[in-house]
C-alpha cells in the first residue's frame, strides 16, 4: 500500500505571513495541530506546529496591556516561527517507509508531494489507524502470537492449518524474534475457535505464546 492512499487530501495550509495568532485560531477551528506553510505562489515553505505557535506567545503572565499583546501578535508571522527544512515523501511512498522516516527523524507528519505540489498530509494519527487495520484490532476474533523458525515456507504451513480448519485470516504481522533464527507471528483468525486452532497448529515446529480471543 503506498501513502497516497492513506493520507489527507487537500490538507488545510496557511500563509506564511499569516500571523500566528490567527494560525492559532486556523488550527482550533480546523482541528488540526499541524500545518503546511505556503508562499504566494503555492509552493511549499515550511510547516508549523501548534507548539510552535504556542512557545511564540507572550506568557499568560505577562504586563503587556491588552493592546500592546494584540500588537506585538500582530508582528509575529508564521514565517518568523516555522520549520523551512520540511521533510516531505512522495505519493506513491510506500506506507512502511513513510513511518520509518518519520521515526527516524523524531517527526510527528510529513506533507506529500507529487512533482513538486502539495498534494496531501499524514500524520502518527494515520500509521496509528492503518497499523490498527493491518493488526485487525476492530475485528472479533482469535488472536494468536507464534514463535516460529525463520525458514522459507513456515507462513505457508501456519496459513494453510489454520485454513484446512475452516480458519480465516483477517490480520497477519510478522516481527523480529529474539535471535536470529526464529520469528514471531501475531494472526486474527475468524471461523475457528482457539481449541480447534491450537489443535491444528500442535504438529508444527512453532511455540504458541499467546492465544485470546479479542
Amino acid at each position: 500500500m503506498l501513502i497516497g492512499e492513506r493520507m489527507t487530501r487537500r490538507p488545510i495550509t496557511v500563509g506564511q505571513g499569516v500571523p500566528i495568532n490567527e494560525a492559532l485560531s486556523m488550527m482550533r477551528d480546523e482541528k488540526v495541530r499541524r500545518l503546511p506553510v505556503l508562499d504566494k505562489k503555492g509552493k511549499l515553505v515550511g510547516i508549523v506546529a501548534e507548539k510552535d505557535l504556542l512557545y511564540a506567545s507572550p506568557s499568560p503572565a505577562t504586563t503587556l496591556s491588552m493592546h500592546e499583546l494584540h500588537y506585538l501578535l500582530s508582528k509575529i508571522t508564521v514565517n518568523d516561527v516555522m520549520t523551512k527544512k520540511v521533510i516531505t515523501v512522495q505519493e506513491d511512498t510506500p506506507i512502511e517507509e513513510v513511518a520509518r522516516i518519520m521515526c527516524d527523524n523524531k517527526i510527528g507528519c510529513t506533507p506529500v508531494m507529487r512533482r513538486g505540489e502539495l498534494v496531501g498530509i499524514v500524520t502518527e494519527t494515520d500509521i496509528f489507524k492503518i497499523l490498527l487495520e493491518m493488526m485487525g484490532a476492530r475485528e472479533h476474533g482469535v488472536r494468536l502470537t507464534l514463535n516460529v523458525p525463520a525458514r522459507v515456507g513456515v507462513l505457508a504451513d501456519v496459513s494453510r492449518e489454520i485454513a484446512q480448519v475452516g480458519g480465516n485470516l483477517v490480520a497477519l504481522g510478522t516481527f523480529q524474534g529474539e535471535d536470529p533464527t526464529h520469528a514471531v507471528i501475531t494472526t486474527k483468525v475468524q471461523g475457528a475457535s482457539q481449541e480447534v486452532l491450537l489443535g491444528a497448529l500442535k504438529g508444527l515446529e512453532i511455540q504458541i505464546q499467546n492465544v485470546q480471543e479479542t
